[in-house]
């Protein structure tokens, strides 16, 4: 066989998966607290809309950036809600926030170029960057500072290769919301040193109302803000694949070409119900934030009553929790997790899957029913 290319070989296989081929596995049933998967079905009308698409024949190409009434839509939305005068040439509809985020580093990296990227924080921000021939450095968040970037620490990481800085808020996996402060400052380093920021927003829509939702883009002065949306977690359309890149013009109109030779387009009756989804009621939207805000209320009670400390998410529907006095016999909490998961049914994301600052943590996702997640939390207490 020839020689496979160095971004694939080389792309580390995200450590969440390892603990979902072993739940896949286990003969048992599973509580799943660890893959962020609404537990909720995507509204009753966004579903007819994609329904109505495919019965009309909507099925056939459309343009590279999306359909304009979508784009239209979009532009409203982030004006909106998010506070970013971006006319709809600015914005290109992507195949989810993860094909989103690949057209953002494809218009940014070239090989070699370095990113800093959040530890701990989503994996695929590093995955993406390396089958680009980037390096992921990443840039670690201290519990000490409540897993709040420090920009000291981000000028002694920038060196003349590099290029990107990530910022995602709402987090994965921490569920924290950064202060409107720490944005701007974020904005400001980026234009210090010249670099670009990319903005993860996936969960710009389900915030606590104890801290609101900044998009760095309204700080943008010089435009170098790429700023990455979803409709996945919003309105439980994961499977459905549709998400949305706000880039300056011109770098908007290179983000569509490149959708020629990725995707050529997202499916038409995707865009249909993502149309929908935005002009449709909202009810369902805060119905499933109010849910994960009283399932987050209830988990704390729960951690509480277990001892075990964590920091309070803000915002998505993640919850980070120290087990590093809990690993018992393990070494690591990746080999903890897996053994929670072998004996007691409980599967959780070692912090570990988040980066070497995670070491000592997990993951639980809020997303999963209420009495699997309290269930989860008790067995995770009793000895293993």
């Amino acid at each position: 066989m020839p020689e496979l290319s160095p971004g694939a070989t080389g792309m580390p296989r995200s450590g969440i998966r390892e603990v979902m081929d072993l739940a896949w596995s286990l003969p048992g049933p599973v509580l799943g607290l660890h893959v962020g998967e609404p537990s909720f079905a995507p509204p009753e009308h966004v579903l007819e809309a994609a329904r109505r698409a495919y019965t009309e024949g909507h099925t056939h190409y459309v343009p590279n950036a999306g359909v304009p009434e979508l784009r239209a839509a979009l532009a409203e939305k982030v004006r909106a809600e998010n506070g970013l005068d971006a006319p709809a040439a600015r914005l290109v509809v992507t195949a989810g926030g993860a094909q989103a985020l690949h057209v953002a580093f494809s218009l940014t990296v070239s090989a070699g170029d370095e990113v800093l990227v959040p530890d701990p924080g989503w994996p695929n921000f590093g995955m993406a960057v390396q089958l680009l021939g980037g390096v992921p450095v990443r840039y670690p968040l201290h519990a000490s500072r409540s897993f709040r970037p420090d920009p000291a620490e981000l000028d002694r990481l920038v060196t003349d290769r590099t290029k990107v800085i990530v910022v995602n808020s709402p987090s994965n996996p921490l569920g924290s919301v950064l202060p409107e402060a720490d944005i701007r400052a974020l904005v400001e380093f980026a234009g210090r040193h010249d670099l670009w920021l990319i903005s993860d927003e996936c969960y710009d829509a389900l915030v606590y109302g104890d801290r609101p939702h900044t998009s760095p883009g309204i700080f943008d002065a010089d435009g170098r803000v790429l700023s990455v949306f979803s409709f996945s977690k919003t309105y439980a359309m994961t499977g459905v694949r549709v998400g949305y890149l706000v880039a300056p013009e011109a770098a908007a109109a290179h983000a569509a070409k490149l959708q020629e030779a990725m995707i050529a387009c997202v499916n038409a009756p995707a865009q249909a119900a993502a149309l929908a989804a935005l002009r449709g009621p909202r009810d369902a939207v805060h119905m499933m934030r109010d849910t994960y805000r009283r399932r987050r209320d209830a988990a704390l009670a729960a951690l509480d009553a277990q001892r075990l400390a964590y920091l309070v998410p803000h915002g998505a529907f993640y919850l980070w929790v120290n087990m590093s006095g809990r690993l018992g016999r393990e070494p690591d909490v990746a080999g903890w997790a897996l053994r929670l998961l072998r004996e007691r049914g409980v599967a959780v994301a070692p912090g570990t899957a988040f980066g070497p600052a995670g070491e000592g943590w997990i993951r639980l996702s809020l997303a999963a029913e209420t009495e699997d997640l309290l269930e989860g939390i008790k067995r995770m207490g009793e000895p293993i």
